[in-house]
Parts: C-alpha cells; structure tokens; sequence
C-alpha cells in the first residue's frame, strides 16, 4: 500500500460513461473513484460492474491512483463490487455510508478473500470509509482505527446534512461540527482525511472559498464531481514560494542545531522548533507534487 502519496482530489467518475472514465487522467487529478453507488442505475449495476473491471484491466492511467465506491451494506451487490474491483487491480475501495468500526472489518475480510482468489499480494488493496450520518461522526475515531487497510475517512455531506435536518450553505457553518470531528479522529488515529464535494459546479468563488477552508483546517484533500475542480484545487494546496523557502530554511535550521542540543531557534523572524519540521516536510512534498519544489529535503 501507499498511504502516504498526496491524495488533494478525488473525482467521482460514473463507471457506464466508457467515454469519461477513459480520459479522465488528462486532467492529473490524484485520484479518481470509479462510482458504483450513486451514479449507477440499480438495473445497470451488473454492467457498470463488467464495465469496471476491464476499465482497471485495460486503461493506462498513468500513475493515478485508482478507487472504486461499491454499494452500501444493506445492499446485496456489495460482495461482488469488491470482488470485481479487487480482480480489477484497483488500489483502492471507497465504502458508503460507514457507520462503525464493523463495517470497514467486514470489508476487510472480503477484500482479504478476495486478493486470494485472484492472486493478489494480500493486504495491497486500500480502504477508504466515507461517513455520511450523525451516528458515523460520533464513531469516526474507532471507524478511523478499525483495519490496517483503512488510508483515510471521508466526509459525505449529503445524508449527514439530511439526518441532521441541516440546511447546505455556502459558509458551511453546518458542517463545521462534523468536519472537526473528523478530522481530530483522523489525526488520532494517523489516517487521511478528506472533504465532501461542492456540488454547485457554476459557483467557482464558493468552491474556492471551501477548499481554502479546508485546507486551512487541515484536511488532506477534496472530493470532486467535475474536472474544473480538479487545477482549482491543487492550486490552492500548492505552497507559495515563501512558504516553500520558509519550510527549507526551518529543516535544515533544525538539522544543523540538532547535534548542538539547541531546542528552540529563530528562523526568518520565527520561533520553531523540532515539531515544526514535520508541517515543514509537508509543505515540501505539496510543493514538489506541483513541480514547484526539486530538492532533497523530503
């Protein structure tokens, strides 16, 4: 597994348009997610499923990390879901509507079963666990901690906002609870977390203003729904070039004091210390993910 690659965007791709999902990759997102759930027609499940696996057998996708959401658990098409995406060689699974540590265990199991059958080195496919109600945030810390196969959790604003009896706005002061919660499990547990998708594709100014947001709170990444979302936010996660310089200076100032016992230094006007340099090492990696960066340092 590669927990650890950057992961800014997600976009969502509807598995039956054989014309989107095979260009999708000219538009560099850090991922795509092959939708199996929402997107699909119920009597077209069987044929997205076909279609999926010889998308991930046949398409070069140059690098991008590829998932796929399968049906909820209260489905009967989940099992197979997993099992053509795992024969597929997806990196990969989203599940839908997570709502306890058990959910994500008997994911787990299935997709243990199926890297056997299909030969694939077990424990090398992902999980990723959207949580979509007010019982999966109150429970995101143990989802967050359930299986070794789990990368991140991931807000699904859509049901959430519904049970909450919530009103969507452009400020999203109604996400703001279950967003922290989120992310303080996340952390915790030493996963990723990702952001709900903005749903309104002719407000750019809102989109932009939410992911600045979401950065700023310290989420890994957005989910996304249309391919102009996709350089929007990777430009926002991109640091400025006095931050890259700043994250430079704060890495080496440490090393070089490291051996001298000094705990605490000034770099460019600022106090840090050795905590700053794991922040100053992600400001690196952000930068060289958009070319922006090319030293050692990381």
């Amino acid at each position: 597994m590669t927990p650890e690659r950057l992961r800014r965007t997600m976009i969502f791709l509807n598995t039956q348009r054989a014309a989107l999902v095979k260009d999708a990759f000219v538009y560099q997102p850090d991922c795509v997610i092959f939708d199996l759930e929402d997107a699909v027609a119920q009597r077209e499940k069987d044929a997205a499923r076909i279609q999926l696996y010889h998308t991930l057998k046949d398409l070069d996708y140059q690098g991008i990390e590829r998932w796929v959401r399968i049906n909820a658990l209260d489905s009967d098409l989940f099992q197979e879901d997993i099992r053509a995406a795992v024969a597929g060689g997806a990196e990969g699974i989203r599940l839908p509507k997570t709502e306890t540590a058990e959910d994500v265990q008997m994911v787990a199991d299935l997709v243990d079963q199926a890297e056997v059958a299909f030969n694939r080195p077990v424990g090398t496919t992902m999980v990723m666990a959207a949580l979509e109600s007010p019982l999966a945030i109150l429970n995101a810390y143990e989802i967050a901690t359930s299986s070794p196969r789990l990368m991140g959790i991931a807000l699904s604003a859509g049901d959430y906002t519904r049970t909450m009896h919530a009103k969507r706005t452009v400020k999203g002061l109604e996400l703001f609870g279950a967003r922290s919660q989120l992310l303080l499990a996340a952390r915790a547990a030493g996963v990723m977390a990702f952001d709900t998708v903005y749903t309104d594709t002719d407000d750019p100014q809102g989109f932009i203003d939410e992911v600045k947001m979401i950065r700023d709170l310290g989420f890994d990444g957005k989910s996304c729904i249309s391919p102009k979302q996709i350089g929007i936010t990777h430009d926002i996660f991109t640091p400025d070039p006095k931050e890259v310089l700043h994250a430079q200076h704060v890495i080496q100032a440490v090393q070089a004091n490291e051996a001298k016992g000094v705990g605490v230094l000034t770099v460019d006007g600022k106090m840090v210390d050795i905590a700053w340099v794991e922040g100053a090492k992600r400001t690196l990696k952000l930068a060289k993910a958009a070319g922006s960066y090319r030293g050692d340092l990381v």
